[in-house]
C-alpha cells in the first residue's frame, strides 16, 4: 500500500486499498487484514478513520469479523469484487466504445477486429498483464 492523497476521504481510500489487495489476490480469502491500529500507524491517521474504512468493506460483506481475533477476507470476496469491477469497466469503457463505434458506422465484427489488432500491439507479461 502506498500513501494516501488529499482529494478523497481517507476512510474511502483505506477501503479502496484493501479492496484492491483482495481483488489482486494480495489478500486471500480467509486471510487476516491489517487491524485499524495497524492501518492507522502505517498511514499516520486516526484509528477511527481506519476503522470506518474497514467497516465499509465489512458492511459490504467483503470482510468477516472474528471476535477477539480481527477482520478476515470473506469467502467469495474476490469473486464479488471482480464482478463489480467488470460491471464498472463495462459502464465506463465498453458502453461508450459501442456508442462511438455506432456513430462511426463500425459494426460489431469490425470493432472486434480493431480491438484484437490493438491488443496485439500491447506488450504483455507472462501472466497476460500489460507491461509498463
Amino acid at each position: 500500500m502506498t500513501g494516501l492523497d488529499e482529494g478523497t476521504p481517507l476512510f474511502a481510500q483505506i477501503a479502496e486499498r484493501l479492496a484492491e489487495e483482495i481483488a489482486d489476490g494480495g489478500l486471500a480469502e480467509g486471510e487476516r487484514v491489517p487491524s485499524m491500529n495497524e492501518l492507522a500507524a502505517f498511514y499516520r491517521i486516526n484509528p477511527a478513520t481506519a476503522a470506518k474504512g474497514i467497516n465499509l468493506l465489512a458492511d459490504d460483506g467483503l470482510l468477516d469479523k472474528r471476535r477477539g481475533i480481527g477482520m478476515f477476507v470473506a469467502d467469495g470476496a474476490r469473486r464479488r469484487l471482480l464482478a463489480q469491477r467488470r460491471e464498472r469497466f463495462a459502464g465506463r469503457y465498453i458502453e461508450p466504445l459501442l456508442t462511438e463505434a455506432a456513430r462511426l458506422g463500425i459494426g460489431p465484427d469490425d470493432l472486434v477486429a480493431l480491438v484484437a489488432e490493438a491488443a496485439r500491439a500491447v506488450p504483455l507479461d507472462a501472466s497476460g498483464g500489460v507491461t509498463v
